[in-house]
């Protein structure tokens, strides 16, 4: 059976995140969506997402099809509902479409805005990723059931024994090393995944997780609700954030009740506010409604899209979104919409050229031993003209 994650109206109500990756892509806790729901179900996956994100997250379509609304985290309760789903029998939750099995004939002509003659309604309340906000609220239980899952009847590896581990939720993988740390496990547990570095002086609470050879510089403090997803490096004051692969906080700052996608890099000094002087509820730049929406939180921070990049000592207000390749820098707090492919800082934006992103994307990617390829510059190509209006008040 092919496993199909889909994305339904999720994908607009999460960018500026998603303009770059399927809902499922998006990680939370240690695992992406789609990688939980691989371990879970112990099979391949492929995605039902936008026409132009298909050459990099291609369709699968087999005999018999799961499609699985690409929003939703995984649990025990949801897999057992899944199942029992028959042929053509959709599972919902509230008005969202959860899951539904098709035949080859029907999944070719799949949209997640069909009625099925028979639904079944889901009894529990799953964990959904519908807002960026979202993931770091939903990260530090995400970061608990990943654990238990990837940890359950396994024994850590021996790290070195000049670090101290308060409580017993510790596993790191073979590879992954720490000198002179302190890992504090009575709030959450702290994974350490292969070939990881944790250097000097560092102290860590859980829920934590370090993903695969990524680096925590010397004198770093991470609070719980915190994960750092592969071939990153970070310093500095980190709280309740995620960052998801490939991005760079490698210096002192504050970054909290954050989310930072891929390709990304933090100045030196920078620091993000994720609560406000009058302590009221915070606001997010919405792009699906083009105004600003309530979330409903006293504390949220930064949401910074895919190859986004600030300056030293930038200042980012409570509740900022950034865009797609945004560059800021300079002094003063910038505005909290930063569009995608904009340029400057608080004194205003200018457009930031597709040509001069590529050639920043490239020397960024040769860093990581990575090739900014054909299929990346479209993607790219296409977010640009999607974003267009949102620059047209630089």
């Amino acid at each position: 059976m092919a496993i199909i994650l889909f994305d339904d109206n999720a994908h607009q109500s999460l960018l500026p995140l998603t303009y770059t990756r399927p809902v499922a892509d998006l990680r939370v806790g240690i695992f992406t969506i789609a990688e939980k729901w691989a371990k879970y179900l112990d099979i391949g996956y492929s995605f039902y997402t936008e026409d132009y994100l298909r050459a990099k997250f291609p369709q699968n379509i087999e005999e018999r099809n799961l499609f699985i609304n690409g929003s939703f985290c995984p649990d025990e309760e949801l897999i057992a509902a899944i199942k029992q789903l028959h042929g053509n029998e959709a599972l919902k939750y509230g008005d969202k479409l959860v899951a539904v099995k098709l035949n080859e004939w029907d999944a070719a002509k799949f949209d997640p805005k069909d009625s099925f003659d028979k639904t079944v309604i889901l009894e529990h309340n799953p964990v959904v990723i519908n807002y960026p906000e979202d993931i770091f609220k939903n990260n530090a239980a995400e970061l608990r059931k990943d654990f238990a899952f990837i940890t359950k009847g396994r024994t850590s590896a021996v790290i070195s024994s000049t670090n101290t581990i308060i409580g017993t939720d510790f596993f790191a993988e073979e590879g992954a090393v720490a000198e002179c740390c302190t890992f504090n496990t009575t709030n959450g547990p702290i994974y350490l995944a292969a070939d990881t570095e944790v250097w000097e002086g560092t102290h860590i609470r859980g829920a934590f997780a370090l993903c695969e050879h990524s680096q925590v510089k010397m004198g770093a403090k991470i609070y719980g609700g915190t994960t750092i997803g592969p071939y990153c490096r970070v310093g500095g004051e980190i709280s309740n954030a995620v960052i998801w692969g490939y991005s760079s906080k490698g210096h002192e700052g504050f970054l909290g009740n954050s989310v930072l996608g891929e390709w990304c890099n933090i100045g030196a000094d920078t620091n993000n506010s994720n609560l406000k002087n009058n302590y009221a509820e915070v606001k997010l730049w919405d792009y699906a409604t083009r105004r600003f929406r309530k979330t409903g939180l006293q504390f949220c921070g930064l949401i910074m899209a895919d190859h986004a990049k600030c300056g030293i000592n930038t200042m980012f207000n409570t509740g900022t979104v950034v865009g797609v390749s945004a560059n800021v820098f300079g002094a003063g707090f910038p505005r909290n919409f930063v569009p995608d492919f904009a340029w400057g800082g608080a004194q205003g934006f200018e457009v930031y050229s597709l040509k001069k992103a590529f050639e920043t994307a490239v020397l960024v990617y040769e860093r990581r031993n990575r090739v900014f390829n054909e299929q990346e510059q479209d993607i790219l190509k296409q977010v640009f003209e999607l974003t267009e209006e949102f620059r047209g008040v630089l």
